[in-house]
């Protein structure tokens, strides 16, 4: 797996935005190639100027985590379960990922899509079971899109901030960068959990004045 990051890392350099949203392509169709790497990478190559700007590099890696789980949503959707069964374990998608993504959307219903971009290894195979599920596409890109900007953006962003000393942080960069994944859905899901607690007991009071 650290011959496969540092050759997709090599890959960025060398080919610029075309690399990296090839590395993020296959990041989402389950290839393990650790975004929480390549990500602060492409970061501090837009700080050193080998990629020209910060926005762009965030919006060509949106753009790559958008296409790749465009292809696994397609494969899921039209190959279904045995496709997965019989193929899944050369991308590391094993049966219980798809259980544990299964449990998520049972949960959370389409927001599960938000949870799952920024929990490590999940976050490239959810696409998969999402198109089993024939979740809802308008859904399933909003979602997608949200985290993936907030998760690129904050990853791109920690790499742009310590730019020519990256090399030195990577190891706290790969700690820290699934630290703050964490950290992003443990908020993330307390906020929604306030939100609809407020709502339901919003909507008691309702019911009992009437």
């Amino acid at each position: 797996m650290e011959n496969l990051q540092h050759f997709v890392i090599g890959l960025v350099d060398h080919y610029g935005y075309f690399g990296l949203f090839v590395a993020l392509v296959l990041g989402n169709v389950g290839v393990p190639i650790g975004s929480e790497i390549v990500l602060p990478v492409a970061g501090g190559l837009t700080a050193t100027g080998h990629l020209s700007m910060l926005w762009l590099t965030i919006g060509v890696a949106v753009a790559g985590e958008l296409g790749g789980e465009s292809i696994a949503y397609v494969v899921g959707r039209y190959g279904g379960v045995p496709v997965i069964e019989r193929f899944g374990k050369y991308v590391g998608l094993h049966h219980e990922h798809l259980g544990r993504i299964h449990g998520f959307f049972e949960r959370y219903g389409t927001f599960a899509i938000f949870i799952c971009r920024f929990l490590p290894v999940i976050r490239g195979i959810a696409g998969f079971p999402a198109g089993i599920a024939e979740m809802n596409l308008a859904h399933f890109y909003l979602w997608t899109f949200l985290g993936s900007l907030i998760f690129c953006g904050a990853m791109i962003g920690l790499g742009f901030a310590f730019g020519d000393h990256l090399d030195a942080i990577l190891p706290l960069l790969h700690r820290g960068g699934l630290l703050l994944a964490i950290g992003a859905v443990v908020a993330i899901v307390a906020i929604v959990l306030v939100v609809r607690a407020r709502t339901h007991k919003g909507n008691l009071a309702s019911a009992e004045g009437d």
